[in-house]
């Protein structure tokens, strides 16, 4: 689906005409560009944009299967850049990745968004606000402001899942942790969520290194100027994978520190047991010999032998008791 189509002079917008061709070669006359935002797009109209437009089969094909890592491709007439927007929902503690294919080339950008993550329509108007930087930086300050948006969310999704991890921090080391079956399933669903986050993270720094011009080389269809803010995106991406990876070795520690509290819960467990067992073992044994039947048992004749033998039990269970107390297994 067709989301939105202008042609931008200077910064300013104008609406384009319908034929995609007519649009690129008004946009290409007046030195400016032409943008195309799509949806979820079908087969039949990214081929038409495609034909219009001379984009490369292999980059359409993955803008259309939408399956694809963060990444940076240079064809001859245009620039690919997928970048995977996270969306973070608290209440069900899940994230979810959508995707934003960009191609950019000489004097057009087609934008392809597939999920709910990162819509495009605040980026396009936060865009028309400031025509003057648009009018600088041409179709390239349309990457720059996609990229920035999408890792400026990013930090927003680090933040609320560093919260996230606090209070699970706090429901692990509770009293009450050891009685709730949930908590391992919620830190093991915690950690695959934070691998996801990073797997949409992660990979984006070496395009993000391309556009900046790191190494010295940036890429065609790319503004030398616009190299500084592509630089300012990678710095906050770095702090934002900085973030994931604390991220992923605090939950690490958690579980283990969770895992370590069971061991410590079930040794305990089996100590207080064992003395309550080994309590238990005292009459038993006793009564066991004296239902053994024997005919010539001294003490059975005794007046005072079954008072004396209660109170031995007695003073013996007192005893093991107070030893067990002392120790620390009841």
């Amino acid at each position: 689906m067709i989301v939105d189509c202008a042609v931008y002079r200077d910064g300013r917008r104008t609406e384009g005409p319908g034929d995609f061709s007519a649009a690129l070669a008004e946009a290409r006359a007046a030195g400016g560009f032409v943008w195309i935002g799509l949806y979820e797009p079908d087969e039949r109209e990214l081929d038409r944009i495609a034909e219009q437009f001379g984009l490369h089969p292999l980059a359409v094909e993955d803008a259309l299967k939408a399956h694809q890592r963060p990444k940076l491709e240079v064809y001859d007439d245009s620039l690919f850049l997928v970048l995977k927007p996270v969306v973070y929902e608290p209440e069900s503690d899940t994230v979810s990745t959508g995707e934003v294919l960009t191609f950019l080339g000489d004097g057009f950008v087609v934008t392809v968004r597939h999920g709910a993550g990162l819509p495009l329509g605040p980026v396009r108007q936060r865009l028309e606000r400031e025509p003057e930087l648009l009018g600088q930086g041409g179709a390239t300050t349309v990457l720059y402001a996609i990229a920035d948006a999408a890792v400026d969310h990013y930090l927003d999704v680090a933040t609320e899942l560093s919260a996230d991890l606090e209070e699970l921090e706090a429901e692990v080391f509770s009293v009450d942790a050891g009685r709730s079956r949930h908590v391992s399933s919620r830190i093991y669903n915690f950690k695959r969520q934070v691998l996801e986050f990073r797997r949409a993270t992660g990979p984006l720094a070496l395009p993000l290194s391309r556009l900046a011009g790191v190494n010295g080389v940036a890429p065609p269809f790319v503004e030398e100027s616009a190299r500084p803010f592509f630089r300012d995106v990678l710095d906050h991406l770095m702090r934002v994978n900085e973030s994931v990876e604390g991220l992923d070795r605090l939950v690490s520690d958690v579980l283990a520190a969770h895992l370590a509290q069971m061991s410590v819960r079930q040794n305990d467990d089996m100590r207080k047991i064992s003395a309550w067992a080994a309590m238990a073992a005292i009459p038993t044994m006793v009564a066991g010999i004296y239902g053994m039947n024997f005919r010539h048992m001294p003490e059975l004749g005794w007046v005072w032998s079954y008072p004396v033998l209660v109170g031995v039990l007695v003073v013996l269970e007192v005893g093991v008791y107070r030893l067990f107390k002392r120790r620390g297994w009841l």
